[in-house]
């Protein structure tokens, strides 16, 4: 029998955090110090001001994580284009100039008016994304001609002391209080006389606080992120009835899961489109243990990163007991303390996330020492995401659901958008450990910690 999956969003018994999060203080600093120091700005020097031949509008293309060109000199506009999968946007620096968050495939008119002539840097400011390498410089019409010295380095006006604190502030406030949780279960609705389970879903727009204070207006299903967790076990016959809430038509598709055809969520050509107000059921028989998801597969570039994304399991992931992989000796009598989902998401309104909040709201996982977890990731987002656990070997076990013939043991799992990893880990070592997306620019920045962040307390 599957096992309710929990979700560990207890913010008690957190006073190992004290420990924790001052011996992460002076790790923190040296952090600072190196993202301080990838911002060197290498472009030598200072480009000639744009004179009267400067061009009246200019375009570049933002991409991951990139801007098409490193400076660009224009008259009154610059036409930005996103032709990356994630939303970016463009920002003036010093001024109150800026384009909104741009959807991958769309793109945005700034106009400079009011912008007097000079030099300044451009950038993405989503968090990560100009650490990542997005800045570039701007000349508009007028500015003087350059002269042949060497550019400061962009390092030169930054405040690596409230780097620091903004970095400490930020780890301080975890685990922060926010309203909602993701991943709860979902019961059926009802269960038809001949046995079938039905399972009720709404598509809709729902405020949903990411981070503390950071309210938007998510994609969702049943109004939480991630969406409800649908639990079943095999030779369940189930029904997915679908009502759509949104401004859009839609669809559902069951992802890992073997379905008929006109069932595969993928408008108009397994099935019509879902208007508006209109209501559609999804038939499936459960055939084989599965770890799976569901997200909408219409404008899914649209629903999906800004919410519409659930977990679904059917029956229960083989645990390899009584085996030696990679030194771990897993007992044959093993016991999971607890079974966790963890979703990634890097894009839309939810952007870096751990099911569906950003650090310092993720929420920590508390356990015992000596006690088993088993871990499923599953990658919602757009981006490979190498998964780094401190301290604790991770035992891979399944993929995509499907149990390994050979389980095997790493430090850091990579997960490509669409997988789904099952782990099992022990926790021998009691302690506050930091359970992190090891590309830093998706956890630390300028302003401090955030994003695909957590931590577990082994106490």
């Amino acid at each position: 029998m599957h096992g309710p999956i929990t979700t560990t969003g207890r913010r008690d018994n957190l006073s190992a955090f004290s420990v924790g999060l001052a011996a992460m203080a002076l790790l923190t600093a040296c952090v600072a110090v190196g993202f301080g120091m990838r911002a060197i700005d290498e472009n030598g020097p200072v480009t000639a001001g744009a004179g009267p031949t400067a061009p009246a509008t200019a375009s570049v293309e933002l991409s991951e994580f990139e801007i098409s060109a490193a400076s660009v000199a224009v008259g009154g506009s610059v036409h930005v284009a996103n032709g990356g999968a994630t939303a970016h946007n463009l920002v003036i620096e010093g001024t109150d100039v800026a384009t909104g968050d741009i959807a991958s495939g769309a793109s945005e008119h700034l106009v400079l008016d009011g912008v007097a002539a000079g030099s300044y840097t451009m950038f993405c400011s989503i968090p990560g994304h100009r650490d990542a390498g997005m800045q570039a410089t701007l000349t508009v019409a007028g500015a003087p001609a350059a002269t042949t010295e060497a550019a400061a380095p962009a390092h030169a006006g930054m405040d690596y002391q409230a780097m620091t604190d903004a970095m400490l502030a930020t780890m301080g406030q975890f685990p922060a209080k926010t309203e909602g949780v993701g991943n709860t279960p979902l019961e059926p609705t009802e269960v038809t006389a001949d046995g079938v389970k039905v399972f009720d879903l709404v598509a809709e727009i729902a405020p949903w606080e990411r981070a503390a204070g950071d309210v938007v207006d998510a994609w969702t299903y049943n109004g939480v992120v991630p969406a409800p967790s649908i639990h079943l076990q095999v030779g369940d016959r189930v029904q997915f009835r679908l009502r759509n809430e949104l401004p859009i038509a839609t669809d559902l598709h069951l992802h890992g899961l073997n379905v008929d055809n006109r069932y595969d969520g993928v408008a108009p050509i397994s099935q019509p489109l879902i208007q508006p107000g209109a209501t559609f059921t999804y038939e499936y028989t459960a055939d084989e243990v599965s770890v799976a998801m569901y997200h909408p597969h219409f404008h899914s570039q649209v629903g999906l990163p800004n919410g519409m994304f659930g977990t679904i399991f059917v029956g229960q992931v083989a645990i390899p007991r009584g085996r030696t992989i990679g030194g771990e000796v897993i007992p044959a009598d093993l016991q999971i303390a607890q079974e966790l989902p963890m979703v990634l998401n890097d894009a839309g309104v939810i952007g870096y996330s751990l099911n569906g909040k950003s650090f310092p709201a993720t929420a920590p996982i508390v356990a015992g020492t000596g006690q088993w977890i088993l871990v499923h990731y599953f990658n919602e987002g757009t981006q490979i995401h190498p998964m780094h656990l401190h301290q604790f070997d991770q035992i891979v076990i399944a993929k995509d659901g499907f149990p390994l013939d050979q389980p095997y043991v790493v430090d850091t799992l990579d997960v490509a958008p669409g997988e789904r990893y099952s782990v099992l880990v022990d926790l021998d070592k009691a302690g506050t450990w930091v359970w992190h997306c090891h590309i830093l620019p998706h956890v630390e920045g300028e302003d401090g910690m955030f994003g695909m962040v957590t931590a577990i307390v082994v106490q």
